[in-house]
Formats: C-alpha cells, sequence, structure tokens
C-alpha cells in the first residue's frame, strides 16, 4: 500500500507523513509547484527533510497550468490578498491524484489541520474543496481526521482512524508534542509560505498585471528589489547582492536589463518600450544605489553616463515598493 503525500517541508506536512509510515504505508512526497513560494531554496531544503524522513521526493512543475487556469479565475475567489486558496489546494489534490495513479498508489495524504487557515482549512473551505476536487474521498488529513468523516482508506482498513488525531486551530502545541515524539527536528518555518497571501507582494503583482500578461519567467522578479514606476515604466533595482542573480538571470521579454559599468552596484531592469529620457532617470536611481557619484549604466548596448541623485529620499517619487 502506497499513498502520495502533499508535501510542503513544515511541520504538520512532516508529521502527516510520519502518522501514515507509521500505519506501515509506504509514503511518497510530492511538491507542486506553483512559483509563489517566498524561498528561493524551497527545493533543496524539501530534498533534505524528505530524506531525513525517508521518503522519495518528488516536485511537479505546475506553474504554467496556474497562471493560465487558477490564478487570474478562481471559481472561489480570494482571501484578504491574491491568494485563491480554495481553487489552489483542490488543484493541488488534483495534480497530486493524477500522480498518483501514475504510480500506483492508492491515496493522498495531507498536513492540512482543520481551522488553522482562515480560507481553505475551515470546515466550510474544505466542503468547497471536496466539490472541485475529482475524488475527495481519498484525500486524508491526519491531524485532524477524527475531527472530518472517515475517508474511504479508513471505510476499507488501510490505515487506522484511532493512530490518527483530532487538532484543530491555530495552537500548535499537540504538533510540536508529536514533533518531539517522533524526532523531528528540521523542518521549514510556518513564518514562510505562499506570497500570494502577503499584502506587498500582492500589490506589486496587481501593478505589474495592469499592463502586462505574467508569464513564468516574470514570477521571480516579482518576489524582490525595489519596484519603481518612472514616466510609467516598471523598473526593478536589487536590493542586495543576493538578489542581482535573480535579475540577472532573468529571461522573459518585457525587460531590458540595467547594469553599473567599471563600479559595483546593483542590477536592474526597466521595461522595454522606455525613451531615452526614461532611462536616463533610471539610470540616475540605479546610481544612487551604488558608492559612486557619477557612472555609466549600461541598458542593451546603450551607454548612460549619470549622476547620482542628492539622495535616496530623492527616489521616492518613483517609489511603489
Amino acid at each position: 500500500m502506497k499513498a502520495i503525500a502533499l508535501f510542503s517541508g513544515g511541520l504538520d506536512s512532516c508529521l502527516a507523513i510520519k502518522i501514515i509510515q507509521n500505519m506501515g504505508i509506504e509514503v511518497e512526497a510530492v511538491n507542486i509547484n506553483t512559483g509563489f513560494d517566498s524561498n528561493f531554496d524551497k527545493f533543496d531544503l524539501l530534498s533534505q527533510t524528505a530524506k531525513e524522513l525517508g521518503v522519495k521526493f518528488s516536485v511537479i512543475d505546475e506553474r504554467e497550468h496556474f497562471l493560465d487556469e487558477i490564478l487570474f479565475s478562481p471559481k472561489y475567489g480570494y482571501g484578504k490578498n491574491f491568494n485563491p486558496c480554495i481553487d489552489c489546494h483542490a488543484n493541488m489534490i488534483n495534480i497530486a491524484y493524477k500522480y498518483m495513479k501514475d504510480v500506483g498508489a492508492s491515496f493522498i495524504i495531507s498536513g492540512e489541520v482543520l481551522g488553522q487557515r482562515p480560507m481553505s482549512q475551515k470546515l466550510d473551505g474544505l466542503k468547497k474543496i471536496e466539490k472541485i476536487t475529482i475524488q475527495p474521498e481519498i484525500v486524508v488529513r491526519p491531524l485532524s481526521a477524527k475531527l472530518l468523516p472517515p475517508t474511504l482508506p479508513e471505510i476499507n482498513g488501510w490505515i487506522d482512524r484511532e493512530k490518527m488525531y483530532d487538532i484543530s486551530g491555530r495552537e500548535r502545541k499537540v504538533q510540536m508534542e508529536l514533533a518531539q515524539k517522533f524526532g523531528l527536528k528540521n523542518y521549514e518555518s510556518p513564518a514562510g509560505g505562499c506570497l500570494l497571501t502577503d499584502r506587498n507582494f500582492s500589490t506589486k503583482l496587481k501593478n505589474f498585471i495592469k499592463e502586462n500578461r505574467l508569464d513564468v519567467e516574470d514570477i521571480d522578479i516579482l518576489k524582490v528589489g525595489r519596484h519603481l514606476k518612472i514616466d510609467d515604466k516598471l523598473v526593478i533595482i536589487s536590493r542586495n547582492k543576493d538578489e542581482n542573480p535573480i535579475l540577472k538571470s532573468y529571461n522573459g521579454d518585457k525587460f531590458e536589463k540595467m547594469y553599473p559599468i567599471g563600479t559595483p552596484g546593483p542590477v536592474g531592469l526597466i521595461q522595454k518600450g522606455a525613451t531615452k529620457e526614461t532611462k536616463i532617470k533610471a539610470s540616475e536611481v540605479l546610481i544612487t544605489y551604488t558608492k559612486a557619484n557619477q557612472a555609466i549604466v549600461g541598458i542593451n548596448g546603450e551607454n548612460f553616463e549619470v549622476n547620482s541623485l542628492n539622495s535616496k529620499e530623492d527616489i521616492k517619487k518613483y517609489m511603489i515598493f
């Protein structure tokens, strides 16, 4: 008997795996990548955590389908920001279901806790998720199973309902006690997670899609940098050396790259179609974040020799985030 676990790397999903493993069920962990996780090192951490749990781990790239079919037209709307949590969770279950069939597994497990999240993990939210999932009766939530109707794996005797739990709410005391019991130490902090629930990121995204189609290659550049609007053109400037490679690696068709020449400094992107005057303004902003008072900025084969602005306060008139 084999189960597929929806795997976030957080404590709850790790506990769900351990609970089912302890019933003698083989578990394979699957992460559904929609592109909006806040942690750029996510998959390395997931791989390490899965190894410690003793489970096979796979990532399913769902980014393109998520953008095309879920993000902008959710049946059950959004949470407080740009988060279509109910549709997203149902979609993850449906993707896991197809994978389950491919690998010969029998059911799906999730680390969801009843009442822990305001939109998708209340009882009403779970019922809505059931309405748009392919086979909801095979989805087991081991941490809250005793508070929910019996699932097919329980009814068929594949797993023991009495060995599962009745955890609910946002309090994590019981989970911490279980982590100690199971010897779990390395799991992702709950402080991370989906950026679509973040107000600032959602504002960046809404500003971006006013004039642009959001493609997969655009997602990462929305996660980083200072976002400015200069003469109606979006400009993104890295905030530190860790963000430089992310902007450097951009391979979409909506922006041109900006570099200081001959002096260390940030990397920038400027929306295509900018006039020379706008490029000069953007170059001045870029240079203000270097130690040079005057420098050359390269933009798509053109060089602009500019002076830095008098102070970073002068940038505020352009700043979005």
